[in-house]
């Protein structure tokens, strides 16, 4: 790490919901700290995961999918970041699926810059039946736009992503390192114990449930080796908490039971987890409450 040749830079992962960015980052890192599940928008939040090796230290920022389902000023905050996100790093890697390109891609396609380097990732590629169509797929994508390189892989099965980790290495300036070699992620326990919350919330929850919910930590302690997290699940309406806390407790009870053992994992340690619910009406609209909560 004090070789005068070392690199290190910023790297944004971007793309529409629900093309695996956040999976990407967690098998680049390999430590999961940003949250994944089948809903489309589970990351509402910028989240830079540090991939630290011998010769340069990788700061992948992961954000929101860019979208238009929503137009709540909390999915107009999101959208923001990741423009802004695509604006400040170094290399941008533009996430979409194997053989899928729609105007949800499209509408990403036209916030990159040509200003910085763009790599094109094509993931899910295992789950591909026809592997012969990957090919011209990718001819027909370096058309569109003049990517720095073009590179099919499977985030979830790990297939291309040291290939994919050299193609972005030599676009990272000769700097020193930002952040210690064992960091993982610039957010603080906190935040991640939050997010761990909200990713059963996606996970455990109905369709439209968790889109109507956030999660604020009350109280993090720590006493000795015992962190001591007190959380609380704001809904939107009366009914959803009733939902989000189930017959005689038992979803709410099945979602601080997945989200501990989660942040013991993270944490490496023992975690005593105690969550309520309570009902904001309109959050996902009240800046000042979107301020709270830690969005931009």
């Amino acid at each position: 790490m004090d070789s005068p040749y070392f690199r290190t830079g910023y790297v944004a992962i971007v793309g529409r919901p629900n093309v695996g960015k956040s999976t990407l980052l967690n098998h680049l890192i390999q430590q999961k700290i940003s949250i994944t599940s089948k809903k489309a928008q589970t990351t509402r939040h910028r989240i830079n995961g540090i991939l630290t090796d011998a010769q340069s230290q990788f700061i992948f920022v992961d954000t929101p999918g860019f979208q238009t389902r929503y137009h709540n000023q909390l999915n107009h905050m999101m959208n923001r970041v990741v423009v802004q996100s695509m604006r400040e790093v170094d290399v941008v890697l533009f996430v979409i699926e194997a053989m899928r390109f729609d105007e949800r891609d499209e509408q990403v396609l036209k916030l990159l810059s040509a200003d910085r380097p763009v790599i094109l990732v094509i993931n899910k590629v295992d789950q591909l039946e026809q592997k012969n169509q990957l090919l011209p797929f990718m001819e027909m994508m370096a058309k569109k736009f003049s990517f720095a390189g073009i590179i099919p892989v499977s985030a979830a099965r790990e297939i291309q992503l040291l290939q994919l980790i050299d193609m972005v290495r030599p676009y990272l300036p000769e700097s020193p390192p930002l952040f210690d070699e064992d960091e993982i992620s610039d957010r603080s326990e906190r935040f991640l114990a939050a997010e761990m919350i909200r990713e059963k919330l996606f996970r455990l929850m109905g369709e439209e449930i968790p889109y109507s919910t956030s999660v604020v930590i009350d109280q993090f302690t720590m006493e000795g080796n015992l962190r001591r997290i007190f959380a609380c699940i704001l809904v939107e309406k009366a009914n959803q908490k009733a939902i989000v806390i189930g017959k005689n407790g038992e979803k709410l009870k099945k979602i601080a039971t997945q989200a501990r053992k989660d942040m013991e994992n993270l944490f490496g340690g023992k975690v005593y987890l105690e969550i309520w619910v309570k009902m904001k009406s309109g959050w996902a609209d009240d800046i000042n409450t979107l301020k709270n909560l830690g969005y931009e």
